[in-house]
């Protein structure tokens, strides 16, 4: 193998020709950097290894996405009780079926386009625009921070002492299904690093058994409860350690919820830069505390899973996201930033590009802001099957591939692997990128103390260490590579259960989550909390109260686990799908938890468990009721499923099932149209309710977003006021889906043969766009009502540091990045072992020959020998500590004026003044009109009062200026401090 090791070394891991196409909107300044490099960068020759492009099956959702390939699927999991290890992927084989219907829609699209001319042809003919992204190179080295110079000293003493081959095994993972988790690595035996084990997700463990469903990360942000927060990523992390898991893939603050629609954004907590960077920030503490990795997801501007993927959708490329510098750092970027701060060991590039360079082989991305900017410490790893180029790759920061297969799903024909030793061996990955590369993983083990052997046993032969479950199989005795030719079995599946017991029992901490994050949005006349013995307001004085519940959103379906990463939507939605999705050990119904909380010798249940009321041939189903519940749902995913024509995003925001229908039919003809009627509504994100909210019967409205196994009994605590209804919206609730503008809307068909996407919108996405245009929603963001009353004075505000424009200057770096000899070993040390069996389709890192080992001069990217300069934003985990100090206390007096006791959120908005201009450019700076800063979860009894202080640092109060490329801050004029319960409920406000 000659140059290139195979190893396409490709321009910022772009798989395409020159740079060619129409001008992108942000062709001319598409990162608002300082223009240092020519946006029509060439940065390196291609090879053969580039997707072949030509005409493909359009825009067809083709199922061709993350742990889904012709080579593997898997059959439903069935729900078989509480606690029990449910029937687990049992391999069947759809490739003549995938090829069939892929190569018939690429010909009846193809026949389609010639016949009539389309100027749609196009789409796979012209070859995509690159060099957007301007190049920074080196990649920094880690080790560089105080907080971490322990970990690297250990880490340089191992990676000193490994060989070329084990530095390899530690940087690419084994192949699909090779191991037992979703993601391996293999062990550096020499030295004594195992294996690890990364396993999805942000809500749960994906495809272990007696293991927790956590509430999604939605019902998370919803609770606006920082303790929660931190509590259930302790929880999470500790059943991850105690399955073997070494890295956890979560949490998610990527997709940020641009897009209202967008699939997977309920992975995620909300669609507010601040609320996403706290309740980000608290999981990876808690994570992280119980010696877990935790992974920061996924990085960068993922906000669609349409064309997120190369030929997911039929398309060669994935689509790209177009925006510029300023909106990077004040919207999406900033959860990010919070993470590293909090010092998470592993972040995540996500699947498209970024100005039309690949997020996994952007050196803007993963060198200059990343690792440079932010700080960042850990090890950046690929979402599954990211990684579109090598060396390229590698040069831009990417430090591990996952889950080790190329360009294709479970072929075993890695981009690192073997490819990566020969690159090394021929000199076209420099020695000092690779070292980096593993010391940073062996850094992050280290750092999260799994060297400690009571505490993490080594895995087998030597230990009893390593993941105790498979993701493969149910069965106890199984496969140990299922993904091979291998039929080596063992004890696979330990059932070890890790969801804790008594007061420990993370049921009670998820059902805490769940009741936590339900949003009570119209409760009209005090109608909730429902007692138990019903209400004396009843149709027959003499009869029970009579309460019937409808939906199928209400009841149990087929069993929770029935379909693949719960890609369907039946019976109560409790989460979305996809591999953010989570197999339940139970899921307590809405049905079930009702039955129970009610007085039966009081209230009589009926429960019809479908959206198909029978009112012709049973009309007393409606009209013999004194209340009725209905249960309705919206279900979302991953783009590799799709359910019902929504394949990942959404189609619009209405309900699902006929939801509205249902609820139209229920509020008009329940106890003839003069008895009550309650909504309750699960769903993955914002939901139009404006085809019946305003129904005079319909008086009281529950967003219950999705709230895991304990989804009934943390709905029945609320429903009778168990707990306080203290749920505030993480999101606006538009009343269209037209009402979060332009950039709001999901792009569900191509414009390009990269598709692009630009985020011409910048800072004004969700209740920034609503405020902006002055539009009123029908649920702001923020907004969430109690079962008691509150009251805000007295707001003062204590300036600590005076207004100045810029940070103070760039820290020196508090540490010496380990230094190795460069030296390359001698090729044949890196040859298979003699008599070496090796598996089909599983990655090694060893070559087959010294001849393919040719050096000589490699196409570098062109910018590569430039050094480029530390970034003035820079200087620790998190970006210039400076940007953290305080500079506001903001005080606040908060009273509980009803008779009970409740939670309060208090809420901290900032304005900028107006007619800012940045010196630098000349430009005037344009503002949302409010922005959430920080935020305090109250919890008071009836009458009493508490003085609440959040301080705000200088961060808070700066905005990113492009011709600096540093965080500047007004100091003329005025800002504007507002503090209420909600966006647009702000009753004190003063000015610093």
């Amino acid at each position: 193998m000659t140059r290139a090791s195979g190893l396409s070394p490709t321009r910022e891991g772009l798989l395409h020709d020159s740079w060619n196409g129409s001008q992108s909107k942000f062709h001319d300044d598409p990162y608002r950097f300082s223009g240092e490099s020519d946006p029509r960068l060439d940065e390196l020759e291609m090879n053969d290894d580039r997707p072949k492009q030509g005409i493909l099956a359009g825009w067809t959702h083709q199922m061709f996405g993350r742990y889904q390939t012709a080579e593997r699927r898997y059959k439903d999991r069935k729900d078989t009780g509480r606690g029990s290890p449910a029937g687990k992927h049992k391999a069947r084989g759809y490739c003549s079926r995938y090829k069939i219907y892929f190569i018939t829609t690429g010909v009846l699209l193809a026949l389609f386009l010639i016949a009539s001319g389309s100027g749609l042809f196009w789409v796979y003919k012209k070859a995509p625009k690159d060099g957007q992204s301007p190049p920074w190179y080196p990649s920094p080295r880690g080790g560089t921070v105080k907080s971490w110079e322990e970990s690297y000293k250990k880490a340089a003493v191992m990676v000193q002492k490994m060989t070329l081959v084990e530095k390899v095994n530690v940087t690419s993972g084994t192949g699909w299904s090779a191991d037992l988790c979703v993601g391996n690595t293999a062990p550096a035996n020499g030295v004594g690093f195992p294996a690890l084990c990364l396993q999805d997700g942000p809500l749960g463990l994906r495809f272990a058994d007696h293991s927790s469903a956590f509430p999604a990360g939605v019902t998370v942000g919803a609770t606006w409860n920082k303790d929660l927060m931190y509590r259930k990523g302790r929880a999470h992390g500790l059943e991850a350690k105690l399955k073997g898991v070494n890295i956890l893939l979560g949490p998610s603050m990527g997709p940020l919820g641009r897009m209202p629609a967008g699939g997977r954004n309920w992975e995620g907590f909300g669609s507010d830069p601040v609320l996403q960077a706290v309740a980000a920030s608290e999981e990876i503490k808690g994570i992280q505390d119980s010696g877990v990795i935790a992974t920061a997801k996924h990085l960068i501007a993922n906000e669609q899973e349409h064309f997120r993927q190369s030929f997911e959708w039929g398309l060669p490329n994935a689509l790209s996201s177009q925006l510029d510098d300023r909106t990077l750092h004040e919207l999406y970027l900033w959860p990010f930033a919070e993470s590293v701060r909090a010092g998470v060991a592993s972040v995540m590039c996500s699947y498209q590009l970024v100005n039309n360079s690949y997020a996994c082989g952007n050196s803007k991305v993963m060198n200059g802001i990343l690792k440079d900017e932010l700080g960042f410490q850990g090890f950046v790893q690929s979402d599954w099957l990211a990684q579109r180029s090598g060396v390229a790759s590698a040069l831009a920061g990417l430090d591990m591939t996952m889950p080790g297969d190329g360009l294709r799903w479970a072929d075993g024909n890695s981009l690192f692997g073997p490819r990566l030793t020969e690159a090394a061996l021929n000199g076209s990955l420099p020695m000092e990128r690779l070292n980096d590369m593993v010391t940073r993983v062996v850094a992050a083990w280290y750092q999260l103390k799994q060297d400690n052997r009571t505490q993490w046993p080594a895995p087998p032969p030597e230990g009893e260490g390593g993941p105790n479950f498979s993701s493969f199989t149910d069965d106890k005795i199984g496969l140990i590579h299922p993904g091979s030719d291998d039929k080596t079995k063992a004890e696979v599946n330990k059932f070890i259960d890790v969801q804790g017991k008594g007061n420990s029992s993370h049921g009670r901490l998820a059902k805490q989550i769940a009741s936590e994050g339900t949003v009570l949005v119209k409760n009209e006349g005090g109608i909730l909390p429902l007692s138990k013995k019903g209400s004396s307001k009843k149709r027959d004085a003499a009869a029970k109260y009579r309460v019937a519940i409808f939906g199928e959103d209400a009841g149990p379906g087929d069993g929770p686990n029935v379909c693949p990463d719960r890609s369907c939507n039946q019976g109560t939605l409790g989460s979305g799908w996809g591999s953010g999705a989570v197999e339940f050990p139970h899921l307590t119904t809405p049905l079930e938890a009702l039955q129970s909380a009610f007085d039966s010798e009081s209230v009589e249940l009926t429960p019809l468990l479908s959206n198909d009321i029978p009112v012709k041939a049973s009309p007393s189903l409606l009209h013999d009721q004194d209340l009725c519940i209905v249960f309705v749902n919206s279900d979302a995913g991953e783009g590799f499923e799709a359910w019902n024509g929504i394949r990942g995003d959404r189609n619009d925001l209405y309900l699902q099932k006929g939801g509205d229908e249902l609820v139209q039919k229920v509020a008009r003809g329940c106890g003839k149209g003069k008895s009550d009627t309650i909504v309750v509504v699960h769903a993955v994100g914002p939901v139009v309710l404006e085809r019946w909210i305003d129904i005079p019967s319909v008086k009281a409205v529950i967003l219950a977003n999705l709230p895991g196994q304990e989804s009934g009994d943390a709905l029945a605590d609320v429903l009778l006021g168990e707990v306080d209804a203290s749920g505030r919206l993480p999101y606006t609730v538009g009343k269209s889906l037209s009402d979060y503008g332009p950039g709001g809307q999901i792009m569900y068909y191509p414009n390009a043969a990269v598709p692009q996407q630009d985020f011409t919108e910048r800072l004004y996405i969700d209740y920034r766009y609503f405020d902006k245009h002055d539009i009123t929603p029908r649920y702001e963001f923020g907004f969430g009502l109690s079962y008691t009353t509150f009251e805000f004075s007295k707001l003062t505000v204590t300036e600590k540091k005076p207004k100045s424009a810029l940070p103070a200057p760039r820290l020196d770096a508090q540490a010496a990045p380990p230094a190795y000899s460069t030296d390359l070993p001698d090729p044949s040390t890196a040859l298979f072992p003699p008599n070496f069996r090796k598996l089909k389709n599983r990655i090694y890192p060893y070559i087959s020959s010294t001849s393919d080992i040719t050096p000589g001069k490699y196409p570098y990217p062109k910018g590569y020998d430039q050094v480029q300069p530390p970034s003035p934003a820079g200087g620790a985990e998190g970006g210039n500590p400076d940007l953290y100090t305080p500079h506001l206390s903001v005080k606040i007096h908060l009273e509980n004026t009803g008779s009970r006791k409740g939670k309060q959120v208090v809420q901290v908005y900032m304005s900028f003044p107006e007619g800012v201009v940045d010196a630098s450019t000349g430009d005037k700076i344009d503002f949302p009109v409010r922005q959430l800063r920080g935020f305090q979860k109250i919890e008071l009894e009836a009458g009493k009062s508490q003085d609440i202080e959040i301080e705000l640092t200088r961060k808070d109060f700066s905005y990113w200026s492009r011709g600096l490329g540093n965080w500047v801050m007004p100091t003329e004029g005025k800002f504007t401090i507002s503090v209420g319960a909600s966006s647009r409920d702000l009753p004190v406000n003063t000015q610093w």
